[in-house]
């Protein structure tokens, strides 16, 4: 039962570390590098500082978390971000292909001649694997397992079902390009509602202690006098 569970973590983890792209780790290498600096720093803090004994195997812990935040999380939601950023200009060309009158894979051959991005270099790949002994409906499939945005991969899920059942592609592809420019738009006007509330905090920061200096400052002076 035990070995299951962490095989099934393992696999949780490399599904999770898939979705940073190309990275030089895998699941197995990141767990054991974790496990290995988490207790190199355990004995660290016994040895070379004077924190309490009870206290010490808390901060490991946090840090056995914090390290996991910081290599797996942190930069798959940066890169899904990005890659949503890229995504409407995109599907935009790709969409344009297909209303040409080119087949799936001729218009995405020409969308990634076109572009310089990491979505871009995913569907290359996909388009070499096409080319080397998978469908492209398989490798758009297998791409999927690379991308960490639901969104993206819904576009692709509907790209391989119109490819599959036939609907039309052009027709699917608009009206997933406004969804995208919808959620851009919402993702921005949310920023800039978030504007407000940090130049308030910035404020808050640089001005009660400007305050304090006034006020306190005379009398501070006075007293030293």
């Amino acid at each position: 039962m035990e070995k299951k569970k962490r095989t099934s973590t393992l696999e949780k983890l490399d599904r999770q570390i898939a979705y940073l792209g190309n990275v030089d780790f895998d699941a197995a290498k990141f767990s054991s590098v974790r496990l290995l600096t988490t207790v190199v720093l355990m004995l660290l803090l016994y040895y070379f500082t004077e924190i309490s004994y009870f206290v010490i195997p808390f901060l490991a812990i946090a840090y056995y978390y914090f390290l996991y935040y910081v290599v797996i999380l942190l930069p798959m939601k940066r890169r899904c971000e990005k890659l949503e950023r890229e995504a409407l200009s995109f599907f935009e060309v790709l969409t344009l292909s297909l209303e040409s009158g080119r087949n799936l894979e001729k218009s995405l051959e020409i969308t990634v001649s076109n572009f310089s991005s990491e979505l871009s270099d995913e569907f290359k790949r996909a388009l070499v694997e096409a080319k080397y002994g998978k469908s492209l409906v398989e490798a758009l499939k297998d791409m999927k397992k690379r991308i960490p945005s639901e969104t993206i991969n819904n576009i692709i899920l509907s790209i391989t079902e119109a490819s599959l059942f036939g609907s039309s592609l052009v027709d699917n592809m608009y009206s997933q390009i406004d969804f995208l420019r919808d959620k851009q738009m919402l993702s921005i006007r949310e920023k800039i509602n978030q504007i407000p509330n940090k130049i308030s905090v910035i404020s808050v920061l640089l001005m009660v202690p400007l305050m304090l200096l006034l006020i306190l400052g005379p009398l501070v002076v006075e007293y030293l006098g």
